[in-house]
């Protein structure tokens, strides 16, 4: 495995920044489970809801970013979306965080349902991060992006597992990380055999030098891989 330095810490399906005291997640997509044709759908928001809390009590951010797709339908907002994301607010808030959605491609809806603080994009604390969505391309100049959209996910002996993806200095200089899909009902596109082009976001042109990490439960860390152009030999 090779040795990946980041001033940040991906943990489990999100991304702690220390140095901006922040929490970022992407791609909740809460509905979803409501809006499928599953007879008895699971419970999506408060598994979000409690997998969050877990995350707020280990890292006590001072803000919570959504990296957009905060909602999951585009034209409609099925029942009990409004009740999740205001027991998601207020999960958040009495972690004694502030609340932040950069909305997404699928928030179409959020407007009607949210009545927080949303911009396009938004730059951490450190003044070197700026969180999007990443369906298109950010106005706002950054060292480092962090986006979300694709659902990135790596096969690794036969297992589809969620994946972050780190890719040093690949948009105009600066670096990108591609964060997994928070929701658990995403099943993820697999990376391993993916090109820039079958990447949505503009902001993975070059995907061979992105490098995927997996969390790993047993050692409370992220195991980073060879860039994927090396992985396509290796798995």
């Amino acid at each position: 495995m090779p040795d990946v330095d980041l001033p940040v810490s991906p943990i489990r399906r999100a991304l702690s920044v220390p140095a901006a005291d922040a929490l970022v997640i992407a791609d909740v997509h809460l509905g979803r489970a409501a809006d499928s044709s599953v007879d008895a759908p699971i419970d999506d928001g408060g598994d979000v809801r409690d997998r969050l809390a877990s995350l707020l009590e280990r890292t006590d951010p001072a803000t919570v970013v959504v990296a957009g797709d905060l909602l999951h339908s585009f034209g409609r907002l099925p029942r009990g979306v409004e009740r999740d994301l205001a027991a998601l607010a207020d999960c958040v808030a009495d972690a004694g965080a502030d609340l932040i959605v950069t909305p997404g491609n699928h928030d179409a809806m959020l407007e009607s349902a949210f009545d927080g603080e949303t911009t396009d994009e938004y730059r951490l604390a450190d003044g070197e991060t700026v969180v999007c969505h990443g369906h298109e391309r950010p106005e706002t100049e950054a060292s480092r992006y962090v986006v979300g959209h694709d659902h990135p996910a790596l096969s690794v002996e036969g297992r589809k597992m969620p994946c972050f993806l780190y890719g040093p200095a690949v948009y105009d200089g600066a670096d990108v990380i591609v964060c997994p899909a928070f929701t658990t009902l995403a099943a993820g596109a697999t990376v391993n055999g993916m090109r820039g082009r079958d990447f949505q976001s503009p902001l993975v042109a070059d995907a061979d030098r992105f490098h995927p990490g997996v969390w790993d439960d047993s050692s409370e860390d992220v195991l980073w891989f060879p860039p994927l152009g090396e992985c396509r030999r290796l798995l």
